[in-house]
């Protein structure tokens, strides 16, 4: 079994800052991904061509399960409004999470959490960058519980806050929230956090332990493949680990083959 995280950077270019979809299914469909999960991803953004990017990316993996998760409406950095449980912005522009499975899905669950109450400092590439300070946006966390040849296997994706010390708030909600789904447990998603503190926070096993971060020459990991210590031994051994270079995001994919 095949599993994956990928921050899309909504499908965006490293070369020319463009979004294709020719090109955001290419660099899916190169994953061969059992279990795909996938950071900001838009859904009726115009930037991204009006599209259904997790529907695009299921499609490229011939998945017969998938599901886009908003976090807000409308565009990141210009007028966004935050989700509610009654709330799934219909058919407005959307931004969130994605998970893709090839393994049928048995229930979903949707988690949702709130935005740091502060700006922070974040720092912007290109040549009007630097620091700036943002304000954080709402997060989520979409969970399936799936049948696959290994039994039921809760997977869930994420993208967690950017703002140091509340993404570890956010963490330590998910793993909770997570706890009360079938083991085994798998969370896969950018933490915006290193391997050690996301270790040291939940206490959960890193399936991967690979820089993705910038994807040109990655530092550091933001992107993440944890395992429930608890019941790690429920899981196939893994056997594989890599962090290939994708034509788009400014992320590098995390793979992580189960054997």
């Amino acid at each position: 079994m095949r599993l994956a995280t990928f921050n899309l950077l909504h499908g965006r270019s490293r070369t020319d800052g463009l979004v294709d979809s020719r090109r955001l299914t290419a660099a899916v469909a190169a994953l061969d991904a059992d279990v795909l999960a996938l950071q900001e991803v838009d859904r009726g953004q115009g930037r991204s061509g009006n599209l259904d990017q997790t529907a695009l990316a299921a499609h490229a993996l011939a998945a017969c399960e998938h599901r886009f998760a908003a976090a807000v409406v409308g565009e990141p950095g210009r007028q966004v409004r935050p989700l509610t449980h009654d709330d799934d912005g219909h058919d407005e522009p959307r931004f969130g999470v994605g998970l893709v499975s090839r393994h049928p899905v048995i229930s979903w669950q949707i988690i949702r959490l709130t935005p740091a109450p502060v700006r922070a400092p974040v720092y912007v590439p290109g040549s009007r960058g630097g620091l700036v300070l943002l304000q954080d946006e709402p997060r989520v966390v979409l969970a399936a519980v799936l049948r696959t040849p290994h039994g039921l296997v809760t997977a869930a994706a994420t993208h967690l806050s950017f703002v140091p010390g509340w993404n570890a708030h956010q963490l330590r909600q998910t793993v909770r929230a997570l706890r009360a789904l079938p083991a085994p447990r798998i969370l896969l998603g950018d933490l915006n956090l290193p391997a050690g503190c996301a270790r040291l926070l939940t206490g959960w096993h890193p399936l991967g332990r690979r820089p993705t971060y910038p994807a040109g020459r990655p530092r550091i990991q933001l992107d993440h493949v944890l395992a429930d210590r608890q019941d790690r031994h429920r899981l196939p051994p893994v056997t594989a680990v890599r962090t290939p270079l994708s034509v788009i995001s400014d992320h590098r994919p995390l793979v992580v083959d189960l054997g």
